[in-house]
């Protein structure tokens, strides 16, 4: 049985701290940063809708099916973003790594890869999972690639699985890395990252 409990995770470049209702305001002018909530693909509160975002992060905390974290970038001091371990499934040890959105600005950077060491890491090496699940819009390319870039293998495509916010139906392409695959996975994450703070000297 996974036990799932608020924890920080961090190295050199990032925080991924518990998330709590103080950082409100800290990720409504996150989300603002290239208008994510309208990108069709995902579904990213606006910044109004932040702090009943946070609340129901927080409800599912409680209920122990989600982990819901902020994304601090070291270098700014500054919060770019949110993600969570979700869908929670403590008697199979599996969860899912979901629900990622991160500043315009500070997309296409070191903070996703590095955000998904550390979850990833955390997943198999301390919490003992057998496989951890990533999931976006089948025609979100941006993310696909992003996906795939860590080694994740594709499970399949769940067909008309979601609404929309816009009322469009989202087909959902399924990822997943095994505890098997998570040592190749990690190597090549941590070349990347070693790309990262090369370039950043």
């Amino acid at each position: 049985m996974l036990k799932i409990e608020p924890v920080t995770l961090a190295n050199d470049r990032l925080i991924l701290k518990p998330m709590t209702l103080a950082d409100v305001p800290a990720l409504a002018e996150a989300v603002q940063d290239g208008s994510l909530w309208e990108k069709k693909t995902t579904i990213t509160p606006p910044p109004g809708g932040m702090e009943a975002f946070v609340m129901k992060a927080l409800d599912l905390q409680t209920a122990g099916s989600a982990l819901p974290f902020v994304i601090v970038a070291r270098e700014a001091d500054k919060v770019v973003g949110s993600t969570r371990y979700m869908n929670i499934d403590a008697v199979n040890h599996r969860v899912e790594i979901g629900t990622t959105w991160v500043s315009k600005s500070w997309q296409r950077s070191f903070v996703n890869t590095n955000a998904k060491y550390l979850l990833l890491r955390h997943a198999f090496e301390v919490l003992g999972c057998n496989v951890v699940e990533l999931r976006t819009h089948r025609l979100n390319d941006q993310s696909r690639a992003a996906i795939e870039r860590l080694g994740a293998k594709l499970d399949g495509i769940l067909r008309s699985h979601m609404i929309m916010p816009d009322g469009h139906i989202r087909d959902t392409a399924v990822y997943s890395i095994l505890k098997e695959e998570w040592p190749e996975v990690k190597a090549g994450l941590e070349a990347r990252l070693a790309a990262y703070a090369a370039a950043a000297r």
